[in-house]
């Protein structure tokens, strides 16, 4: 079960929780399914097997994706168009220098109304866009640890209806 150690603080810009298990970390990208807007650029940070590809198959699963939901580390972009919305899950690590995603030619991605979702976003820094979400993982003694940081407004919105969510109260009306 989701334990939720910090609620959205008072500007709505973070929030933290404790992830005991897989399950829990799937739980906590189902949860995020359901605060998603169109647009949102979402960094998962953490090192090898922090959970960043289980979170967002809890959260593809939420929106109504059955199929297998793998790391894109080979292709570096798995396109999903489930639910509401298009959602592309990115991973960056196989990248040797930060050119690379100028020559994947995968900017049209991030400007458009699909939700990005990316896994070693530092590996194409400093040509990818800032992101609205941040979700970092890490070990703790019983499991992980995930602390979600809203950067910009929209970013910020997504924190307290998660927050809203996590806490078992319904998120902003028209979101779910």
């Amino acid at each position: 079960m989701i334990e939720l150690i910090q609620a959205a603080d008072d500007n709505g810009a973070r929030v933290g929780a404790h992830l005991p298990g897989e399950i829990d970390t799937e739980a906590l990208g189902a949860a995020l399914a359901r605060v998603l807007h169109p647009g949102l650029r979402i960094w998962l940070q953490g090192n090898l097997g922090m959970g960043k590809t289980t979170l967002t198959r809890g959260l593809l699963r939420a929106l109504g994706h059955a199929g297998k939901v793998k790391s894109p580390t080979y292709t570096l972009i798995e396109p999903y168009v489930v639910s509401r919305l298009d959602l592309y899950h990115f991973d960056f690590y196989r990248f040797n220098s930060p050119e690379e995603y100028l020559d994947a030619g995968l900017d049209e991605y991030f400007a458009g109304p699909g939700v990005c979702v990316v896994e070693w976003p530092d590996k194409a820094a400093p040509y990818l866009p800032a992101p609205d979400l941040e979700i970092r993982l890490r070990t703790e003694a019983d499991g992980r640890f995930a602390e979600i940081c809203g950067h910009t407004d929209a970013g910020r919105k997504c924190v307290i209806e998660l927050g809203k969510t996590l806490q078992g109260a319904d998120p902003a009306p028209g979101t779910a």
